[in-house]
């Protein structure tokens, strides 16, 4: 079966596939006014025949960058009368205690577009207050009148009874059927009522921008005569259908990044590495995410936009940190003098000062250019070429012209700067978990992040770095290896043992009914699918939960010594450590459905025997590493000629056609039988010049 992989970034176009049973690979430059000519020119760079191909996946970054840019849809809310403000008001604690400048999330949706409708329903799913539909109508012609695009309907509790927002959703539908509308319970039926609104906020405000986008792919797809499956990626390491996707794009906030932790997830288990850091350095932004046992920790939840002041998303979630520091983030002086690198991009276009499309500020990859770490002949394979005076002049009006540095002195700065930003990334999904970084390794991937994570790993002591085969589009590579996935979710809450029998076993049928529902509207075989239930537990008098494994609903309403044991010890792996004598309760019921591939060609690939291509001699040039006034004499090497076995030591650069990776002094890469590279680091030496 023909399959591909097109994951669009904020700065390139990456395609991996399967094709007539081999790997082809395709990176190309995305286009931001018309992302869709991305896909079509790395499908005509791969030599892909669109008509032959069974199945597309994709990930992008248009969700999450709708969010950011705050450029989505005039969107309008409709909540329970007196709960007006409880999206404004969000939560009471302050994150940042101590920072003078602090503000709370700003509202996707302001007020004046906030409408209050009488209805009340409570926890138990008991009508208190039948729905006044005259009010919904009236509602409709003031949403008509103020031009909305979009509607978020979120009514108080009706995660436990949905029959409210089922009537207003087909009021709403029927009077205003251009109208993009959300309803809370379609896309999470949890408690926690501001998360649970912006949630739903977030799914109408991107709603119309990522529609029009994916129909816009699915509309080329289908005229150059492709007849399979679109599958886009979800933010919680799965597959979904592009009807779904248009649905409930909120879905797909981070469908991009997790591509490449569930491709990096596969590569530690297929190396036994039991704990790996995946990182990904693209043209944008960094992203680091802690793989255990080959799989990429999930969170019930997550933040766009910052903990502090960013939009909260109450759904399952790949857990990535990332930070915006790219191979295109911009190096800046701010009036005292101080050196920054981020969080801004060139992006596409205008690019890097050296792509020579005319732009004037430095970014990361005019520093790496003229410390000699990267080759301006062999870019992209050589289809670009970068002009290392260009970036050279821009380094020098914007950094060291106003520092008084030279131009390398400059360059070290921006660089030194974005490792160190990236390091914390790093540090977050390990030290900050408890992970001793010395017991883990990297796996490094995307355009930069090979050329930057051997000082990454210097700078925390970790003492091995892998690099993938096809570095640059391991993310794409990555979609080729997910399963269709999706989360469902019940909030049941009270005492673990003494639930109702019936309601637990009534909620068990229900969730896996919905799981049946989604397989069959996906075209997903039932006999291949996996349900898999899960319960949200904690101490009684906890805030927060921890989702462990349910064998059979009976343990929820009767003997729950196994369960107990479980959540005990997830507590202490967690939290360091645990209260076995305390009584627990349950939250919520979870159903994880997934389907795996038939297809598994592009894990074996992973461990397929390497197979070099005919010697390439070595070269030599001066690189700067932690001294600018001390270049090294570094090796060359063409990646793609290095025979298994083969062994570089650092200084040295290793180049392949989409992507740099770079050897400090003291490091050893090693080609392994599969043909990634081993590299061990040089730990004692970080810091020495």
């Amino acid at each position: 079966m023909n399959i591909v992989g097109v994951d669009i970034g904020g700065t390139f176009t990456d395609l991996v596939g399967c094709v007539d049973g081999r790997i082809v690979t395709s990176k190309t430059s995305t286009v931001p006014a018309d992302p869709t000519r991305g896909v079509a020119d790395s499908l005509t760079l791969a030599d892909c025949d669109i008509s032959s191909l069974a199945e597309v996946l994709h990930g992008s970054t248009i969700a999450i960058n709708t969010v950011l840019e705050r450029k989505g849809a005039r969107t309008a809310l409709i909540t329970t009368r007196g709960f007006r403000d409880t999206y404004a008001i969000g939560r009471g604690n302050r994150i940042e205690a101590f920072n003078l400048f602090f503000h709370r999330p700003k509202p996707l949706i302001p007020r004046e577009l906030t409408f209050e409708v009488a209805e009340r329903i409570n926890a138990k799913g008991a009508v208190l207050t039948p729905l006044d539909e005259a009010e919904v109508r009236g509602i409709i012609e003031s949403l008509s009148a103020l031009k909305v695009e979009a509607v978020a309907v979120c009514l108080l509790h009706a995660y436990a009874s949905p029959e409210h927002e089922r009537r207003i959703g087909a009021i709403l539908r029927d009077a205003l059927p251009d109208l993009f509308v959300t309803l809370s319970h379609e896309i999470i039926r949890e408690y926690r009522e501001y998360e649970r609104t912006s949630t739903t906020a977030l799914n109408a405000f991107v709603g119309p921008r990522v529609q029009t986008y994916l129909k816009r792919l699915e509309d080329f797809l289908h005229s150059e005569t492709f007849a399979g499956k679109i599958n886009i990626m979800r933010s919680n390491g799965g597959v979904m259908s592009i009807g779904l996707a248009q649905d409930q794009p909120v879905a797909m906030m981070e469908s991009g990044p997790v591509a490449g932790m569930i491709g990096a997830g596969q590569l530690a288990a297929r190396l036994g590495i039991e704990r790996a850091i995946g990182f990904d350095m693209g043209g944008t932004t960094a992203k680091a995410s802690l793989i255990i046992g080959g799989a990429p920790a999930i969170e019930e939840g997550y933040v766009i936009g910052g903990a502090a002041s960013g939009q909260p998303m109450l759904l399952p979630v790949v857990d990535i940190v990332e930070v915006g520091a790219g191979g295109g983030s911009i190096a800046w002086c701010d009036a005292d003098g101080g050196l920054h690198v981020g969080p801004e991009s060139a992006g596409a276009d205008p690019g890097p000062a050296s792509y020579g499309n005319g732009s004037i500020d430095p970014v990361v990859t005019d520093a790496d250019l003229v410390l000699g770490r990267l080759n301006a002949g062999r870019f992209l394979n050589g289809a670009m070429q970068l002009d290392r005076s260009a970036a050279g002049q821009a380094l020098q009006a914007k950094v060291a012209g106003p520092l008084r540095l030279s131009i390398p002195e400059s360059a070290l700065g921006v660089v030194q700067i974005a490792d160190a930003a990236m390091s914390l990334a790093v540090r977050a999904v390990s030290v900050n978990k408890g992970v001793d970084p010395r017991q883990a390794a990297i796996i490094a991937f995307g355009g930069a992040g090979p050329l930057h994570a051997v000082a990454i790993a210097r700078e925390i002591f970790i003492p091995k770095v892998v690099v993938p085969k096809v570095p640059g589009t391991f993310s794409a590579l990555g979609m080729l290896m997910a399963s269709w996935r999706q989360d469902f979710v019940r909030t049941l809450y009270g005492p673990l043992g003494a639930l109702d029998k019936a309601q637990v076993e009534a909620v068990f049928g229900e969730l896996a009914e919905v799981g049946r529902d989604h397989l069959e509207r996906d075209g997903v075989e039932q006999s291949i699918a996996d349900f898999r239930f899960l319960a949200d537990l904690r101490y009684i008098g906890q805030e927060h939960t921890i989702a462990t494994p349910v064998d059979d609903a009976g343990q929820l309403s009767g003997d729950f010594a196994a369960l107990r044991r479980l959540f005990d010890a997830a507590h202490d792996q967690r939290y360091g450590q645990a209260a076995p004598g305390e009584r627990i309760e349950v939250v919520n019921i979870r159903l994880v459905v997934t389907a795996a591939r038939a297809d598994t060609l592009a894990e074996r690939w992973l461990s397929e025997p390497w197979t070099p291509e005919p010697p390439v001699a070595d070269e030599w040039r001066d690189v700067i590493f932690t001294d600018a006034a001390r270049p090294a004499r570094a090796r060359i090497v063409w990646r793609p000629s290095l025979a298994v076995g083969a062994i570089v030591e650092g200084p040295a650069v290793i180049e392949e056609p989409n992507a740099t990776t770079l050897l400090h002094p003291g490091d050893v890469a090693t080609v392994s039988e599969a043909g990634h590279l081993m590299i061990d680091v040089a730990v004692e030496a970080a810091g020495q010049p």
